[in-house]
């Protein structure tokens, strides 16, 4: 059975420790993401608040469930790791 794609888009700054961290963790289980540089990008930014109802990142979109930062355990639930 074939592993289900998920679509990952990652809310982040370039500054951000956890949003590294996040990041990194997903290149080690080599899952593909989106990566959206809030600090860089004031629609995405607004687009983050307005989806989450969180100004901090990172904030975690997996097939349009939203995640506030970075929850190692729910995020590895939702991707089947």
């Amino acid at each position: 059975m074939e592993k289900e794609i998920n679509k990952v888009k990652v809310y982040s700054t370039p500054t951000c420790f956890y949003c590294i961290s996040l990041k990194k963790f997903l290149e080690e289980n080599q899952i593909s993401f989106e990566e959206i540089n809030v600090a860089a990008d004031q629609a995405a930014a607004k687009e983050m608040v307005d989806r989450s109802g969180q100004m901090g990142v990172p904030v975690v979109d997996i097939d349009g469930e939203i995640i506030i930062g970075f929850d190692r355990d729910k995020i590895s639930e939702k991707l089947g790791l």
